[in-house]
């Protein structure tokens, strides 16, 4: 703090350790078979105290990393640590402290575990502080520390980070594959028969990074179609490689997916894995990060264009991405109702009592496509107003339809929710769905997309429209709005003491489900 002389600084880092982790009745600590061993044991050791809880699933995630680093440690003696539990409940305590190989305050001490928690200042958990020989610390950041670089933090102090990053850094200038693929402990990566395959060999290819989790559903959606595009390139003789960065919560699944893969991998359970996410800020698998032959990072995720073009993709340069948006511009302009509602043999849509209206019905018309789901609050909150603003438009115009496309996770809740709705649908879990979401770019529900008579998109924003001003936004089109907007300011002139009586699309609070985070406003795809 600015003003304090290097005393008082000194006093504030320094702490004696029989002071902070005994009391009056106790000077000892706990193992997790109830052995006790005395503080003054960890006198000459540097000391890490965990500031953690079995409720806390960063926590949970992060201990495993701990108890490797701890056990490669503690052999060379001169490590400890004490776990000072977050737990409410001695129970979830004990269950939890079983896992560690290190010491706690006991779960009856209370005061001693609040009385740390306020000396370091813990604002959040997992937190590490490792204090040094003398109690001096040397670091809080000793989860960032581990997370990013394991047992070759040790000994902890900001010189060793120093240290690593600049290590790091001449990596990344002179071989920047092996700065993104190899770790301190691995310099490669694995074949499905088990073979380890030098980082080496992979220079000079353009490398795809695959995040995925076997058992994930887009992942098993996702992952056949790059398979298809892998294999069609090194049939071309292309060099070109796949390495995938698992993230699969056990062994097994990982090694049942993996069998079957015709690429390379990080060995399961990796920690690299994590630091890569963060590397190349991955929101959400299944991501494709594509590594041009000079190492440089040449797209952070290529999913969506792969499921749109496939191998034409390759090799994933900002020239072909820019030649693939022109392409998809033209496509976008000689848009039918057609080309987006017709896959094969799937040229209908369903009514309401379940028979087929074919798409040539509807040709010519304004429609709307309804992306929802019943359990989605937002959602449900709209489709009255929806309801209500379909039947006024429907009095006036008859060349007028709604396409509900559902996001409900099973056909009961579909046919449910349906039930409440006046329009067709898309039958559910019909494969045109996903092809629908990604040429709208559909990130939340609900969605509303408004179609022209000619086939071509007017708005992406239909929701917001209806919401605002009901079946007087049709036909959604800019022109329409324009006359809204003049209405509305002529009326304003006329009524200045009129104020804006705001949304009524009401706040269903903050909810989360699986694939989407939910808030009043709209569910999002996490």
């Amino acid at each position: 703090m600015e003003g304090q002389d290097d005393g008082v600084a000194e006093q504030i880092q320094q702490h004696e350790l029989q002071s902070i982790l005994s009391c009056s009745d106790r000077d000892f600590l706990i193992r997790n078979n109830d052995d006790q061993v005395k503080v003054d044991n960890l006198k000459g050791k540097k000391v890490g105290l965990y500031f953690s809880a079995s409720w806390c699933g960063p926590c949970q995630q992060f201990t495993p990393n701990l108890v490797e680093v701890y056990n490669e440690l503690s052999a060379k003696g001169n490590f400890e640590i004490v776990f000072v539990s977050a737990d409410q409940e001695e129970e979830a305590f004990k269950g939890y402290f079983s896992k560690m190989p290190w010491l706690a305050i006991p779960f009856s001490d209370s005061n001693t575990r609040d009385q740390l928690d306020e000396l370091f200042k813990v604002m959040g958990i997992p937190y590490l502080v490792i204090l040094d020989e003398n109690g001096k610390v040397m670091t809080e950041d000793g989860v960032e520390f581990i997370r990013d670089y394991g047992v070759d933090a040790y000994p902890f102090t900001q010189e060793r980070i120093k240290e690593i990053k600049e290590e790091e850094e001449k990596v990344k200038r002179e071989q920047p594959l092996k700065f993104i693929l190899a770790s301190h402990s691995r310099d490669f990566v694995i074949s499905a028969n088990g073979n380890k395959v030098s980082i080496s060999e992979l220079k000079g290819k353009t490398i795809g990074l695959y995040f995925a989790e076997s058992s994930y559903k887009k992942c098993i959606k996702f992952t056949p179609k790059l398979v298809e595009v892998y294999e069609t390139l090194k049939a071309k003789g292309e060099k070109f490689e796949v390495v995938m960065i698992p993230f699969d919560d056990d062994e097994e699944s990982f090694n049942q997916c993996f069998e079957k893969m015709p690429w390379l991998s990080l060995p399961y359970d990796d920690k690299s894995c994590v630091k890569l996410a963060r590397y190349f800020e991955i929101p959400t698998i299944p991501a494709l990060a594509i590594i041009g032959p000079d190492g440089r990072t040449l797209q952070s995720d290529v999913v969506e264009a792969i499921e749109d073009h496939g191998t034409e993709t390759y090799p994933f340069t900002p020239e072909k991405f820019s030649e693939l948006e022109e392409k998809d511009k033209a496509k976008r302009d000689a848009q039918t109702l057609e080309s987006i509602l017709v896959s094969g043999d799937l040229d209908f849509v369903i009514g309401k009592d379940g028979h087929k209206v074919p798409i040539s019905d509807l040709i010519g018309k304004n429609i709307l496509l309804y992306f929802s789901a019943h359990w989605c609050p937002p959602c449900r909150a709209f489709t009255p107003k929806l309801v209500e603003t379909y039947h006024q438009i429907k009095e006036k115009e008859d060349a007028f339809e709604l396409i509900f496309i559902s996001s409900d996770r099973d056909q009961t809740s579909f046919d449910e929710y349906y039930s409440e709705m006046p329009w067709l649908a898309l039958p559910f879990e019909d494969e045109r769905k996903e092809y629908l979401d990604r040429i709208f770019k559909v990130q939340g529900i609900p969605t509303l997309v408004a179609i022209g008579p000619t086939g071509r998109t007017v708005t992406t924003e239909g929701r917001k429209l209806v919401m605002y001003h009901g079946a007087d936004a049709y036909p959604f089109t800019e022109a329409r709005l324009k006359e809204i907007e003049e209405a509305e300011n002529e009326e304003m002139a006329n009524n200045p003491t009129e104020g804006d009586m705001g949304d009524d699309d009401a706040d269903e609070g903050t909810k989360t489900k699986e694939g989407y985070v939910c808030d009043g406003d709209v569910c999002q795809k996490a």
